[in-house]
């Protein structure tokens, strides 16, 4: 069995405004194997991002635990080591934003090289042209620069850039988003055959779920700072549980007829996110949700497992744990 490499216990990240106190993350339990990709999902403002730069040591955490293999280092945002500096890595959702103009692709790789002294300073070029060759780009490009190269190579020079250090998690903050479609598809392609290779644990950071189908190992479903519903990527789709997961479901554009008598039923997207700073009382989907309970306007539901590998935050199914019992009681 694959060790678990990252694991959150109860985090929580809460920013002061003048607004109020808003629970970008507010008592997230998560965990993440070697090997595997957890697609984290949910709409914008529902703390995804948050929880990608507090594992990052951006954020340092307002309460709970973030573990790497074991370790609590959530306390180390400000002193991480080189071990987790190297360990960790990110590749940002926007590759134009995150890689320097005025550096070449040969200064772009050559320095955590040169950081982490992966190498000798007399082998560095011929590292640089294997992580070019490793993200499909030509060798000539050893010599440009960000702006003479589009979108999709950028992103690719971030992977590169990334492969580096030959880290064990890479966290993915949405990073096809800024791409077309063929380049998005083209770095997904490359992610996964990286995933393959080099047996890399990846926190697949997006908006789009319909992507994780294919990519992800499990998905959880993220909404104003709690996760909602964990499943295996084939469970989640062919079972899902929680009304917010089976409105994203529902909402999921499709091509087939056959796909679309697979989307679950009465699931109708309704209303918006509300404000991190106002959170409704009870279960925060609870002005949104078509299934909801007197109960869910009084008091938030606790993420429970009702069948193996499944958990579902949600009031409907706390008194259920067989998942027959459950369908049988749709």
């Amino acid at each position: 069995m694959n060790e678990e490499i990252l694991r959150l216990k109860q985090l929580k990240k809460y920013f002061q405004t003048k607004e109020g106190t808003v629970k970008a993350v507010d008592g997230v339990d998560l965990s993440l194997k070697q090997g595997e990709t957890l697609g984290l999902v949910g709409e914008s403002g529902s703390g995804k991002s948050t929880i990608a730069y507090t594992v990052m040591g951006m954020y340092q955490p307002s309460d709970g635990e973030l573990l790497f293999r074991g370790e609590d280092i959530g306390y180390k945002q400000s002193q991480r080591s080189k071990f987790l500096k190297k360990n960790i890595q990110i590749v940002f959702q926007d590759p134009g934003t995150s890689l320097n103009p005025r550096q070449s692709i040969k200064q772009i790789l050559g320095m955590p090289l040169r950081v982490h002294n992966i190498v000798k300073p007399a082998e560095r070029t011929k590292k640089i042209l294997n992580l070019l060759e490793i993200v499909e780009l030509p060798k000539s490009f050893i010599n440009k620069y960000p702006l003479e190269i589009g979108e999709g190579e950028k992103q690719a020079v971030a992977i590169a850039r990334v492969l580096a250090v030959e880290p064990s998690l890479i966290v993915l903050d949405e990073p096809t988003s800024a791409l077309d479609v063929s380049m998005q598809a083209k770095i997904i392609n490359l992610l996964m055959e990286l995933q393959k290779e080099f047996n890399f644990s990846y926190l697949f950071i997006t908006h789009d779920l319909s992507l994780m189908r294919n990519v992800a190992t499990r998905v959880a479903i993220m909404y104003l700072g709690r996760i909602y519903e964990v499943a295996s990527a084939r469970e989640f789709f062919q079972n899902p549980l929680h009304p917010y997961t089976k409105m994203l479901i529902s909402s999921v554009p499709v091509v087939l007829e056959v796909e679309e008598k697979m989307k679950p039923l009465k699931a109708e997207s309704r209303g918006e996110i509300p404000s991190p700073v106002n959170i409704p009382t009870g279960c925060g989907f609870n002005p949104r949700c078509m299934e909801r309970l007197d109960l869910c306007r009084r008091q938030a539901a606790e993420l429970i497992e009702v069948r193996p590998e499944h958990y579902v935050c949600c009031h409907k199914y706390e008194k259920w744990r067989d998942i027959d019992e459950i369908q049988g009681s749709s």
